[in-house]
């Protein structure tokens, strides 16, 4: 049995801390976070402690850390997790600042720690089994990657200013997708972004459109459609052609359900939220990382933070000096 410690009982880290719990192999030992209603209540639900900073790094009895906190604790709470010898789970992004996170990659790996970036799309049904086909060769040499994901609404144009804005927050999702399931780094990166859905965004200096090409040394090229706006529900698609043939995995609608009639065909809509169309996602990531303490090699380590933040750097770089940048 693991012993978690997890910091931030916010919307994410009451998801994990319900999958810390549900686990045969993990104990939700300890919850950490300034808001003190959320975390007695956390605490009560699930009969965990509730620790300082500084009790749970210290505490022999904690195994590993979930860390669900604000971004800008993620660093500091990593770096002394590697000094106190535990494992880490952290939810992306490992911070905003790349020079912080290469410093931060070096810690653990002088310490030897394990930390596993949380990046749930890896860890979907459908899309694995996407990338389970395109590793068996299934449509031959991949071609090209089209990656589609727009949120059912905007967030406050205030958040953009504590997010990272649209590349660091929304489409690193992406980029960790599309270095995933293309198997290579890409060579090159365009970003095309406009702001048509608040224009408050745009006067918090962000935007909530885009359409990012990515290329890469095999001839292969990616793209990149996001929006912060959706009508019809949370828009989540991937489609990648081969030589051989074609994949694509579509969104989970609310219902199967399907009314065929003289007007035409109707069905439900794609799941509205991302809790609800990942929560199997969030499950596996957790199943994975018990995996992972147990001596199992990582399927999304620190470096895979890294290089996502790096491509979001990146398209940023190339929508402001509207520039290809070389990667």
């Amino acid at each position: 049995m693991f012993n978690i410690a997890l910091f931030g009982v916010g919307r994410i880290g009451r998801i994990h801390g319900q999958n810390i719990h549900d686990h045969a192999q993990t104990n939700l030992y300890s919850v950490i976070d300034p808001y003190v209603e959320g975390r007695e209540e956390i605490s009560e639900k699930y009969d965990a402690k509730i620790q300082t900073t500084e009790e749970a790094m210290a505490d022999p009895n904690v195994d590993a850390i979930c860390i669900c906190s604000a971004t800008h604790t993620h660093v500091n709470l990593i770096e002394l997790a590697a000094a106190h010898g535990k494992a880490v789970f952290c939810e992306k992004p490992i911070d905003l600042d790349l020079a912080k996170v290469r410093n931060c990659l070096k810690v653990v790996e002088q310490h030897g720690t394990i930390l596993f970036i949380a990046f749930n799309r890896r860890y979907d049904a459908h899309f694995n089994e996407l990338k389970g086909r395109l590793s068996e060769n299934a449509i031959g040499q991949i071609e090209s990657l089209i990656i589609t994901s727009r949120d059912p609404s905007a967030p406050p144009a205030e958040y953009t200013k504590i997010s990272g804005g649209m590349y660091r927050d929304m489409t690193i999702h992406d980029f960790d997708m599309a270095r995933y399931l293309m198997n290579e780094e890409p060579t090159s990166i365009t970003a095309y972004g406009s702001c048509m859905v608040d224009p408050e965004i745009a006067k918090a200096g962000d935007i909530d459109t885009s359409v990012v090409v990515l290329t890469f040394a095999s001839g292969a090229i990616a793209t990149i459609n996001n929006s912060r706006r959706s009508g019809y529900g949370y828009d989540q698609r991937i489609e990648v052609h081969g030589s051989k043939g074609l994949l694509t995995a579509g969104n989970i609608n609310e219902n199967s359900v399907k009314q065929f009639g003289d007007q035409g065909t109707i069905e439900a809509n794609p799941e509205y939220f991302f809790l609800q169309r990942y929560a199997g996602a969030y499950k596996n990531e957790w199943n994975h990382f018990v995996e992972v303490l147990g001596g199992a090699e990582s399927l999304s380590p620190g470096i895979d933070g890294e290089r996502a933040l790096a491509l979001a750097d990146a398209a940023l770089e190339s929508l402001q000096t509207n520039k290809t940048v070389t990667l």
